[in-house]
């Protein structure tokens, strides 16, 4: 292979992407795909923000609305994205979360300790796979916003007497985008899957109330439970033929809660569902890890105990014990010590939080079963 003249590599041979550049050019990145997967990861990245001022106790409402003409809104009466003018940027507090990758609220430990963001570009990746956005805000008795169109502001941040946000919260944010189809191989919303997200969501916060809407066929449910995950273990198994009531383990140390309901059905699946601070990590991680390894050596030291095992030889494999398993794990972890794989966020790579959920787990199903 014939090497390139060295004239043919120069400076002006490197590429510096600006602003939301880098999301456009590799959109995979930053949302895993762009098929139906990546086009709803849309939904949480901005959603996901709302969750966390109800984690921080500012909101206790979230709507969710497909529209008509293909875009869909995200409301909250949180506290409201700041507006003001940043000291370094010099544009408004918005507009810099809008458009900045890594800016946002959570890398100040005092404004979110515990929340879903973690690298500060989840809104800002939804806006520039957006063909169009629009930002209201309300705060100080003021509605403000800003519209961008492909992830470019198209004016300033504004104060408008007519708001589309129809709220009566004196606070808020609210947000409505609309995909861009030449990002996407769909654009098209799965009502039904949305639906499962936010009433996984809806079990994890309880006292948190979600409404979604969906203007094309006029569907619209309110989802608020006060059970947390052993209702959703219940609520998984409701179709099955439930062998257990569900077991519940919580403990909290060291700024880390650990929450695992499970149960047992006559079935021969596996269904493993786990969240770190109300993200669904859909690939495990860490805290699966722990809990997999804490519920083989307790069934098995149990039955050994019984002397339904008499050697180590004969100990039943974790895929034994996993036959017609439901597990909901739920982690949360202060904010600034998170590590996920990716931006996705799809798999936990803490590794101390797998011999904190192994310990929490194995004493819990050890007491249990005594």
């Amino acid at each position: 292979m014939a090497k390139a003249a060295p004239t043919d590599y120069m400076a002006s041979s490197i590429q510096v992407l600006e602003g939301l550049e880098p999301v456009r050019k590799r959109p995979g990145m930053y949302i895993g795909s762009t098929d139906s997967k990546g086009l709803h990861h849309l939904i949480w990245e901005i959603a996901d923000n709302s969750i966390d001022e109800a984690l921080a106790g500012y909101a206790k409402h979230i709507w969710l609305t497909i529209h008509k003409d293909g875009s869909l809104s995200v409301q909250d009466d949180g506290r409201g994205i700041p507006v003001d003018i940043h000291p370094k940027a010099k544009v408004s507090a918005l507009e810099l979360t809008m458009t900045k990758l890594h800016a946002g609220g959570k890398f100040d430990e005092k404004t979110y300790k515990v929340s879903g963001g973690l690298h500060g570009v989840g809104a800002s990746v939804t806006n520039a796979l957006s063909d169009t956005m629009r930002v209201e805000v309300r705060r100080d008795g003021k509605t403000y916003f800003q519209e961008y169109k492909k992830g470019i502001p198209k004016a300033k941040v504004q104060i408008t007497p007519h708001p589309q946000n129809t709220l009566n919260s004196p606070t808020g944010t609210f947000t409505v985008f609309k995909p861009d189809s030449t990002m996407f191989t769909t654009i098209d919303w799965d009502y039904s899957l949305i639906e499962t997200s936010v009433r996984n969501r809806a079990y994890l916060i309880a006292g948190l109330h979600f409404y979604l809407t969906d203007e094309r066929t006029g569907t619209s449910k309110q989802f608020y439970f006060e059970g947390g995950i052993k209702s959703l273990v219940a609520h998984t198994n409701r179709d099955k033929k439930t062998l257990t009531a569900p077991i519940y383990i919580k403990k909290t140390a060291d700024h880390t809660e650990v929450e695992v309901a499970l149960q047992y059905n006559d079935g021969f699946n596996e269904v493993i569902e786990s969240f770190v601070n109300v993200i669904n990590t859909v690939d495990g991680g860490t805290h699966v890890t722990g809990f997999r390894i804490a519920l083989t050596r307790a069934i098995n030291d149990y039955a050994k105990k019984i002397g339904a095992i008499k050697d180590s030889e004969n100990s039943l494999t974790g895929e034994d014990m996993r036959e017609g398993l439901t597990a909901i794990i739920f982690v949360k972890i202060p904010t600034q010590s998170i590590q996920f794989e990716s931006q996705t966020k799809a798999k936990l790579n803490n590794p101390e939080t797998q011999g904190f959920v192994n310990t929490v787990v194995k004493e819990g199903l050890d007491t249990y079963f005594e």
